[in-house]
């Protein structure tokens, strides 16, 4: 049995950005491939705005929480695809060499349910065929 290709999404607070992405690439990759999502420096909470922004297009929002880099570190990754500047420069060493893209996206923090929608639909227009190209699907 083949097991799929797993994508790290990695952010500084994995509250939003790496949260809505994890989302959107297990749902539009669905049986192709695997999305975690990951901070350098997690938040406490995901971000009110990432949920209701995930809920308005139908999408599951049950069971997420911001994680540490740390804890998806043995886990057999595929590709680190790093969705903010800070992320990308803290970008942890694996335990083996990882392809990695950077892609970053709008932060929309503090602003509204809007601009939770807008960077929701930029992620699911530019990530996930940049994954899908980037593991060869």
């Amino acid at each position: 049995m083949n097991t799929l290709p797993t994508v790290l999404v990695l952010c500084t607070g994995n509250s939003c950005r790496s949260q809505m992405a994890e989302v959107l690439l297990n749902h539009d990759l669905a049986g192709r491939a695997r999305a975690l999502s990951a901070g350098t420096r997690p938040q406490p909470k995901v971000a009110d705005g990432a949920i209701e922004a995930l809920k308005l297009a139908n999408l599951p929002t049950e069971g997420l929480y911001p994680k540490d880099v740390d804890a998806v570190m043995n886990e057999d990754i595929a590709l680190v695809v790093t969705v903010c500047d800070n992320a990308k420069e803290a970008c942890p060493i694996f335990p083996r060499p990882v392809r990695a893209i950077h892609l970053p996206f709008h932060d929309p923090h503090g602003e509204p349910l809007e601009s939770f929608v807008r960077v929701r639909d930029d992620i699911r227009a530019r990530l996930v065929p940049a994954v899908r190209e980037a593991l060869g699907l």
